[in-house]
């Protein structure tokens, strides 16, 4: 089984690799209970990210979620990377495809599968819902450093 490799950390950040998309199938998630999830990997905690978790995975095609979920209090973000294949939310199937971003609220019972002929791979970003404000925008909170980029 492949791991997150921490490729660089500072005061204020920290940096892994999943390896290749390619390599994402290595991964796997064992939530107990029987449920495997191969090809899916959680970053946040090795990113010591505080406000969301975050979680890269691949399907191959003809594969999908195995079971139907939602959340108590995270909403969660859903990006898709490359490859088609069909979202469902609430009992309601639309088509999603590289460059597609679905927003699913905490109740919404998702599921998601690849309905191509390539790999699909997904990147999803959870957080809690309604914790961002009026202050919370990227404009509102951004701040520009003086002088340029120095490479």
């Amino acid at each position: 089984m492949k791991k997150l490799e921490i490729i660089g950390s500072g005061d204020n950040f920290t940096a892994v690799t999943t390896g290749s998309f390619n390599e994402l199938r290595e991964h796997e998630i064992d939530f107990g209970g029987g449920v495997v999830l191969k090809g899916k990997v959680f970053a946040g905690t090795a990113l010591g990210a505080t406000g969301s978790e975050i979680s890269l995975q691949t399907f191959a095609p003809g594969d999908g979620s195995t079971f139907l979920h939602a959340h108590k209090t995270h909403e969660e973000l859903y990006i898709i990377v490359s490859g088609k294949g069909e979202f469902q939310v609430d009992g309601k199937t639309f088509a999603v495809a590289q460059g597609s971003v679905v927003r699913v609220a905490p109740a919404g019972m998702r599921a998601l599968r690849n309905t191509g002929a390539d790999d699909m791979v997904v990147i999803c970003i959870q957080y809690k819902a309604n914790s961002f404000g009026a202050d919370d925008t990227p404009f509102a909170d951004g701040v520009m450093a003086e002088g340029g980029v120095e490479w």
